[in-house]
């Protein structure tokens, strides 16, 4: 040991492998070792748990599912409210400004010959012509509507619709019922006028 590390107080360096380092070792003075770290476990779901998230998933089902399903057949019925609103408003417009006798009627095919009058969900034709009954030859095709595989729509008249050059319906106006699901969802109902308007009836008997 020099004077140097007498005066500085300091302990000299010990050699790897001398017998004071090893005991250091042995009395817990030296730094401790890493500890090993635990493999990570997947904890998954205890079949009660299992059992309960069926049960909270089946009451929230029986809750929105009829609500849901009223939403689905408003839409639907919404639908073809508008579908058969619109075709008519386009006749009637056309009449007026042609100043010709427009007809809407249901077909079963755009080239078909004849109105199908006992289904009005079937594509809709709009022609220029005054046709004799369902038939719809010399007319002349102005625009078809797409029909629908929604609600069953019937009109009250055996005959199609006709608008006179005044914009007129009379002798061709009626009532169209729109059902779904075996209840009648709502009416519009055609004046002479031409005119239309919308009865909501969401919870009556379609029969």
């Amino acid at each position: 040991m020099d004077d140097a590390s007498c005066l500085e107080g300091t302990m000299p360096p010990i050699a790897p492998h001398h017998p004071r380092r090893i005991a250091l070792y042995h009395n817990g003075s030296a730094p401790p070792l890493a500890k090993r770290t635990q493999p990570y476990r997947q904890h998954g779901l205890t079949l009660i748990e299992l059992l309960v998230t069926i049960a909270v998933l089946a009451v929230l089902v029986t809750q929105v599912l009829p609500s849901y399903q009223r939403f689905v057949a408003r839409n639907e019925v919404a639908a073809e409210v508008m579908r058969i609103k619109t075709a008519l408003a386009l006749a009637r417009n056309t009449a007026i400004t042609r100043r010709k006798t427009i007809t809407v009627c249901p077909v079963a095919a755009v080239d078909a010959a004849r109105c199908e009058l006992s289904d009005w969900s079937l594509p809709l034709v709009i022609v220029e012509g005054k046709n004799a009954g369902t038939s719809l030859e010399d007319t002349t095709l102005l625009r078809i509507l797409d029909g629908t595989n929604g609600p069953e729509i019937t009109f009250n008249r055996d005959r199609p619709i006709r608008y006179q050059s005044t914009g007129w319906a009379r002798g061709h106006n009626g009532t169209f019922t729109i059902c779904l699901q075996s209840r009648l969802k709502a009416l519009i109902v055609l004046s002479n006028y031409g005119r239309l308007r919308t009865i909501q009836h969401p919870q009556a008997n379609c029969s």
